[in-house]
């Protein structure tokens, strides 16, 4: 694996940091070279909230990320922020559902999933960050969805153990979503 950073915005409330902690505890088990760097404002839930998460096979030097490989989009704001700043031939996804905005570049590969839609048909509102994880795991060259319910396992506390079977469901939409 090279190394692959990737930068997950939105706002508070929407799961970046747990997202940005599945794919750092993921790296771990993979025994790659781990950085998360969770980054929120003051007034959390509904403002602002990013994670930069660095996986490699090399000893990573910096936790921040000015030229991420990957930028996941849960929100129009952290779109219209970050878009400009992945590297071309990098991954940009995009909750649709959320965010009525195309992307212009024709340099990097766009994925628009309507996370936030697919986890309210579902019944999982609050799991939409975990649907792009999903795809995210299933169309980056260097990630893969072999391990994910291990990391969903270790990173759900007991008492919030029917959490495990949603996050799964949440992951299996995402990988599967085909458009």
């Amino acid at each position: 694996m090279k190394t692959t950073q990737i930068l997950i915005a939105g706002f508070g409330g929407q799961g970046i940091l747990f997202s940005g902690k599945f794919l750092a505890y993921k790296g771990l088990t993979e025994e790659l070279q781990v950085s998360w760097l969770p980054s929120y404002g003051p007034e959390m839930r509904g403002g602002t909230a990013n994670c930069n998460v660095i996986l490699s096979d090399t000893p990573v030097g910096s936790p921040i990320i000015t030229e991420p490989d990957v930028l996941i989009a849960m929100n129009l704001p952290s779109l219209q922020k970050y878009v400009n700043t992945v590297v071309p031939g990098g991954q940009i996804y995009v909750d649709s559902s959320l965010i009525d905005a195309k992307v212009e570049r024709d340099d990097v590969e766009v994925f628009y999933i309507p996370a936030t839609q697919m986890a309210k048909d579902e019944g999982i509102s609050t799991l939409a960050n975990m649907i792009i994880i999903g795809h995210l795991l299933e169309n980056h060259s260097e990630l893969s969805f072999n391990g994910a319910a291990e990391v969903v396992d270790k990173l759900v506390p007991p008492k919030k153990a029917a959490l495990k079977d949603l996050n799964m469901k949440a992951l299996t939409l995402g990988k599967e979503y085909n458009k």
